[in-house]
């Protein structure tokens, strides 16, 4: 029987479905059209009619635009009883979803959204599982594409209205998690921007949003859950409890001992959210710091001790050798305050041997790992999700923000690419400086070592060099002449500080959620020098403030639209 959750037609009178002129939209469609004879689009399609049927009655897809993990957006057009058809993005999400997820997700775009450049909800359909929001469709530009020939009062314009946006969704307790150039879309040519895609949102101490708690509570539940468990092991390099020099005694119990599972380990999956949720089986795949107890076969006759003792020899040794090969900023993440005593599958008699080393031995890591939210998209996480500080508000938001700023000065993106959250970490060191990071990650309670001390990067300096701008001159160097992904890395720009921070030449950080071709209003191939050579100290005062460390001094969305850097504009 058809269900249909929500009817709800938004008043949108700005209309999130731009169009220079109906002969772009003539060609965006047979453009669409063409996509849509794909054979495995077209199946895709034919299973979502059949899901819904519903939606034949009301929309007429014509391609799909994104997909994701938990989610997959169509292009559609709906044909109104009066006025030409408007073009419409639906999004479906996967069946397995948490119905509490997609009701918070839901909520989040009915009661935010709709206004100050946040998207909106015209229509929710349902059927059993499957649940399709159906939203307006915003034609937009790849951020990659235009980030060289945007002038710098369109970054100044860019900036300013991403800040509406989230002082929209903060001012009702939303923490998006997700922000990034995909996820705010914009459209150059009619000057139109939208923040999309709640999936992974969370609601502050005092949200405003009702179906954001109970998302908490049940990640709360299954954090206390998780940590019940005798058996847990990371599945990236461990942000662990503090390093004793002595263990406390505790018995070896029968399950520590018996390994029922041949070559597999218990892994913990990550949901979308970073939420450490249902405890699977999955294959042992050997990771530079990814280490495990069940490295060897059940039916092997070591004792634990010795496999144990054996494996920290054996991966502690490689990963020396690629530290000094890469020549990368080693970084080791404690959490301050009581000790922990380790799991009961850690054999008592070992004693730690990393601290202060360049190196996560494996006593370290069989220690129950903090669960704490560390949802978002590598490159954009605020050193406080990285350390999985269990405390997070949105000023993990803002410095995500401040990661896109940086990429907007800089002209690099990604400006961060990372495997894993220490890399990351140390990528943020190599331009806020060691000393900063560390004395920054005292105030939410988290230790951090490292192996050398680097400087801080000076943001303007910085900025002007990756650029190609000669601050003596003013004036655009040789070294940029192409696209963006043309560029050196920034790897090799920052005297190679980090071995692994990328530029450009990486693909999109994510799809997006609706994809967009340019409209032809502007040459997208042209660097547009416009404005760059008198960047004003205010563009880098907000950008310090945006990539502050501390996370209760960093600036605010609504501080930020009242900066100097901003005095000219209209709220």
């Amino acid at each position: 029987m058809m269900e249909a959750a929500l009817g709800i037609q938004m008043d949108e009178p700005m209309a999130f479905s731009p169009l220079c002129d109906r002969s772009q939209a003539d060609g965006s469609l047979k453009k669409y059209e063409q996509n849509f004879k794909l054979p495995g689009v077209k199946r895709d399609i034919e299973k979502l009619y059949e899901a819904i049927p519903q939606l034949g009655n009301v929309f007429k897809i014509k391609d799909k635009i994104g997909e994701g993990t938990f989610s997959s957006v169509y292009l559609a057009t709906a044909q109104l009883e009066v006025g030409p058809e408007e073009k419409i993005a639906l999004k479906h999400l996967i069946p397995t979803s948490h119905p509490i997820r997609i009701a918070a997700e839901l909520q989040c775009l009915t009661v935010a959204g709709g206004q100050d450049n946040v998207m909106g909800v015209k229509y929710c359909f349902r059927k059993n599982d499957h649940v399709v929001i159906a939203m307006p469709y915003l034609e937009h530009e790849s951020f990659l594409d235009i980030l060289n020939s945007l002038s710098f009062q369109e970054v100044r314009e860019y900036m300013f209205n991403l800040f509406k946006a989230l002082k929209r969704i903060h001012q009702f307790g939303i923490v998006h998690r997700d922000v990034k150039p995909s996820n705010f879309l914009y459209n150059r040519c009619l000057k139109k921007y939208a923040l999309v895609d709640f999936g992974l949102a969370q609601g502050t101490h005092d949200t405003k949003i009702e179906l954001l708690k109970l998302v908490q509570s049940e990640a709360q539940q299954q954090s206390f859950s998780q940590n019940k468990s005798h058996v847990i092991t990371g599945n990236k390099i461990s942000l662990s409890g503090p390093a004793p020099k002595d263990l406390n005694q505790q018995p070896i119990t029968k399950a520590s001992v018996k390994r029922p599972y041949t070559n597999a380990q218990i892994h913990i999956k990550q949901g979308k959210d970073g939420k450490e949720g249902s405890v699977g089986l999955s294959a042992q795949r050997s990771v530079f710091g990814e280490r495990n107890f069940n490295i060897h076969s059940s039916i092997s006759h070591e004792s634990p001790a010795v496999k144990l003792m054996k494996q920290s020899k054996t991966v502690d040794v490689l990963s020396r050798k690629l530290a000094t090969k890469k020549k990368t900023i080693s970084t080791k993440v404690i959490n301050s305050g009581v000790m922990r005593k380790t799991a009961s599958s850690c054999p008592s008699s070992l004693i730690c041997d990393c601290f202060a080393t360049d190196k996560v031995c494996s006593i370290c890591l069989s220690r129950r790992q903090q669960v704490a939210p560390r949802a978002g998209t590598p490159g954009f996480r605020a050193p406080e999700v990285l350390t999985k500080c269990p405390n997070q508000t949105t000023a993990i938001d803002m410095w995500s923000a401040g990661v896109i700023f940086l990429s907007l000065l800089s002209g690099r993106y990604p400006f961060y690419k990372a495997t894993d959250d220490l890399t990351a970490l140390a990528q943020i060191m190599t331009i806020r400086g060691s000393r900063e990071t560390i004395q920054a990650a005292k105030t939410f309670g988290k230790s951090i070592l490292c192996s050398k001390e680097v400087p801080a990067q000076d943001l303007r300096k910085l900025c002007e060099r990756l650029r190609g701008i000669d601050s003596k001159t003013s004036k655009l160097t040789s070294e940029i002449q192409g696209p963006a992904s043309h560029n050196p890395t920034l790897s090799e720009e920052i005297d190679h500080k980090a071995s692994h921070i990328h530029t450009p030449q990486a693909q999109h950080s994510g799809s997006s959620l609706h994809k967009g071709d340019s409209n032809g209003c502007f040459n997208e191939d042209t660097i547009n020098l416009e404005g760059w050579d008198e960047v004003p100290d205010d563009a880098y005062d907000l950008l310090d403030k945006l990539l502050d460390l501390n996370p209760a001094s960093r600036i605010t969305a609504a501080a930020a639209l009242l900066h100097p850097f901003f005095k000219d504009m209209n709220l």
